[in-house]
């Protein structure tokens, strides 16, 4: 995981690979409430593969020739990955959407309902895991370590830590695209995301990026392909500016960003807020992931700060009643004191950031006042089972959290 290098349990990792098919990583969510058949809105429930949740929205609403903000969705879900999950067309019948799965690729629909309410960011409790993890040693053995790591983290909480999701595997860059923005680099912020080509992406994507890098847009406009979907937003934007313009300036730019799924652009400043998180968190685990330490910030499970803390501290924590946290940072986020004050500023001094840094003023809605969040989170419904082909694990989390943060606990490595 990007910027985490901390682990809590103490097992050998038992190594392996995950993901050497879709059908290896399978995410059900957990919704808040299920779609009662009466409502002007209509839920869909999906089952996908090798697809993300931005793609298929963006499809569909394609498909039944309606505005993306007609769409909603609980929370993303990863393309290499076998999932299911509920979407949402807001004011359409479930008869409008009638042979809508023969037009979409790597897309079952299971379910289709009216609801009165929409579906929005968020309205889940979590998700449920099947994971596959091929090619351990001695799969039997490898079984029963996982279960010991999986009792051991059901006991004391998972470090909360980002996944590769929130930053791209092939193409790390979310995070670098939101630094930019956060020192107002607008120009920056669309050239780190169109050109910028990284070593392990495939060649013809890299040309593509070449071409933009070196100011051939039209070209390389003509080469991206179907997959560079939100590049080519960007770049038809762009030229079109030029087309107006002998110089395009930060408008311009600003128009690009703005072509851009808002839950896609709100993305990069969150993901450099991540990648802060990784670091802080990697710092304060080592002081103990189940204990209060002087000068914590603590919330409950609302989110709400804790003010008082009493000498029970410990045992609400070890209940999971509460929980301490680390920052995301922004304008107004409040850091702890004590140890890890100490920890928080660090970081920013690290990177040479001050906490006014994340207003964006040349696109404040994509700025951050910041907040709190947990820095580890629990688990529950764990099991771990060998089978033919490897070692089968089960276990749900909270909504936001990431299963790779419980399988690197597993394997010792760095997971996608």
């Amino acid at each position: 995981m990007l910027n985490a290098d901390t682990y809590i349990t103490s097992q050998e990792g038992i190594g392996g690979r995950i993901r050497a098919r879709y059908e290896d990583f399978y995410v059900e969510e957990i919704p808040e409430n299920l779609p009662s058949g009466e409502g002007p809105n209509t839920w869909i429930f999906i089952d996908k593969i090798g697809r993300n949740t931005l793609d298929v929205v963006l499809d569909i609403a394609q498909e039944l020739k309606v505005s993306r903000k007609r769409m909603g969705f609980a929370g993303m879900k990863d393309k290499a990955a076998h999932t299911r999950q509920w979407l949402c067309v807001s004011n359409i019948t479930p008869e409008e959407l009638v042979g809508l799965e023969e037009k979409l690729y790597g897309v079952k629909i299971l379910d289709i309902k009216a609801n009165q309410k929409k579906l929005r960011i968020g309205q889940l409790v979590g998700n449920k895991f099947r994971l596959l993890i091929r090619e351990t040693e001695n799969p039997l053995d490898d079984a029963e370590t996982a279960a010991e790591v999986l009792e051991e983290l059901q006991r004391r909480g998972v470090p909360n830590y980002y996944g590769w999701q929130r930053f791209g595997q092939k193409r790390p860059n979310t995070h670098r695209v939101g630094e930019a923005l956060i020192h107002n680099d607008i120009k920056g912020a669309v050239d780190s995301y169109i050109g910028n080509p990284y070593p392990d992406e495939a060649p013809h994507i890299k040309a593509a990026r070449n071409l933009y890098d070196q100011g051939e847009w039209g070209e390389a406009l003509e080469s991206m392909p179907r997959g560079m979907r939100y590049e080519k937003m960007m770049l038809r934007t762009l030229l079109k500016e030029k087309k107006k313009k002998e110089e395009l300036d930060d408008k311009s730019y600003i128009k690009a960003l703005h072509s851009l799924p808002k839950p896609l652009s709100r993305m990069f400043v969150h993901a450099y807020q991540s990648y802060l998180f990784n670091r802080v968190v990697t710092e304060r685990v080592r002081l103990g992931v189940d204990q209060y330490v002087e000068g914590d910030i603590v919330i409950d499970n609302q989110e709400h700060l804790v003010h008082e803390i009493g000498e029970d501290i410990d045992q609400r924590i070890r209940d999971f009643e509460v929980h301490p946290t680390a920052p995301l940072y922004g304008t107004k986020v409040p850091l702890a004191t004590g140890e890890v004050g100490r920890i928080e500023k660090m970081v920013l001094k690290e990177y040479k950031l001050k906490k006014e840094d994340f207003e964006v003023p040349s696109m404040p809605k994509l700025g951050s006042h910041g907040l709190r969040r947990a820095m580890r989170f629990k688990i529950w419904d764990v099991s771990s089972e060998s089978t033919p082909e490897g070692v089968l694990v089960e276990f749900s989390i909270p909504k936001g959290c990431y299963a790779t943060a419980v399988l690197r606990e597993i394997m010792k490595l760095d997971v996608y």
